[in-house]
């Protein structure tokens, strides 16, 4: 197949959309016409495993190889000669990173599944949908259906499948017209009670001006009653994290050493800060670096929270604060799950057709260390 129909599979699973603003994702050298050969997935693009990718495969991997801005890829410099030694080949690269971290399933799904957790909700979810806005218009009775219409025309009203959507409940509107009003109903001094509809619809926020423009156009006032309420994102089942369950509470110890035992060893180890009898059973993961989440996992209830690159002064401040337990493995052990999540994916659309496999080789910049005390509290 070509390299555009695997880049279809991926960025259904993965929506480049769910990238953060400042991340770098999708395809980074390679032509979508071409036939690919393979895939090869891994956390990162070392020359390690540039080595292993076959002539014409694709290199499918977690982190950015071009994050930062770049004004060169020399074959000169690291980084562009390892595009150059892939564009040789035939081979692509392609990049899956904080999109796939905020996929349904995504890189903490597959962090969860392998320390035997139960996915129950999302830590931080992103907003579900584009902003929108509750419009709310008073107008007489008998102009309310040319109102609706002209709104709906400027793209109001719109619900998932459904158009022309509104709500409308019948009152008496009341205004004094002053000096200098031109009133289309009414006498200057006069105070004027008529009945009138209370319409609501949704739009989206962006078309704020064409509504406005559009209600005025058609309404018979001189100066409409209205209002325009900014609703609450809701959230979506998607976002950075994932907060679940133990199959039976432990103590944290025990968890620890669950930790230790599922994800691949590191010279960094498993790191823990905590009572070590304390029983833990709701547990808040975030693959890759997650001390910006430290607070929603508190604000979550959870009894741990296992991430990676937890750096010294957030973790302490928020043991003062919180009974929490804290966990931290090495960024690379925290994400390599997502390979086999990856190549299952891959697999499952295309079969034989397209070989398929995880490198096993550890892209952990990390590869020395010493052991500490056994019973280090």
């Amino acid at each position: 197949m070509t390299l555009a129909e695997i880049i279809a599979v991926l960025d259904a699973a993965y929506p480049p959309a769910l990238a953060q603003s400042w991340d770098s994702v999708g395809l980074v050298c390679g032509d979508p016409c071409d036939r690919v050969t393979s895939v090869t997935i891994a956390v990162d693009a070392t020359d390690a495993v540039v080595d292993t990718v076959p002539d014409g495969g694709l290199l499918l991997v977690h982190h950015p190889l071009l994050l930062r801005g770049v004004d060169t890829v020399a074959a000169s410099t690291a980084k562009g000669a390892l595009l150059h030694r892939l564009i040789r080949t035939g081979a692509s690269l392609f990049t899956a990173h904080t999109n796939a971290d905020a996929a349904n399933p995504g890189v903490s799904d597959a962090l969860a599944e392998t320390l035997g957790i139960t996915v129950t909700d999302v830590l931080e979810p992103v907003p579900a949908g584009p902003a929108l806005d509750k419009w709310v218009i008073f107008v007489p009775a008998a102009d309310a259906e040319a109102v609706r219409a002209a709104v709906f025309a400027a793209g109001a009203g719109r619900i998932g499948d459904y158009s022309q959507c509104s709500w409308s409940v019948g009152g008496t509107g009341q205004f004094l017209p002053h000096d200098g009003a031109n009133p289309a109903i009414g006498t200057v001094g006069q105070v004027e009670r008529l009945a009138e509809d209370r319409v609501e619809v949704i739009a989206p926020a962006r078309l704020r001006a064409q509504i406005l423009a559009a209600m005025r156009a058609a309404h018979p006032y001189e100066e409409p009653a209205f209002d325009v309420l900014e609703l609450a994102p809701l959230p979506a089942p998607v976002g950075i994290g994932r907060i679940g369950v133990l199959p039976e509470p432990e103590t944290l110890a025990a968890f620890v050493a669950r930790v230790g035992a599922r994800l691949p060893a590191t010279s960094w180890g498993v790191r823990a800060s905590g009572d070590p009898d304390a029983v833990v059973s709701r547990v808040a993961v975030s693959g890759g670096s997650g001390d910006s989440l430290l607070g929603a996992a508190a604000a979550a209830g959870v009894d741990v929270y296992l991430t990676s690159d937890l750096r010294h002064h957030p973790a302490d401040e928020q043991r003062r604060r919180s009974p929490m337990a804290l966990v931290d493995v090495a960024h690379w052990a925290g994400e390599y799950p997502w390979c086999a999540q990856a190549a299952g994916l891959l697999r499952g659309a295309f079969g034989d057709r397209l070989p398929v496999s995880v490198s096993t080789i550890r892209t952990d910049p990390w590869n020395m260390g010493t052991h500490p005390p056994k019973d280090d509290r």
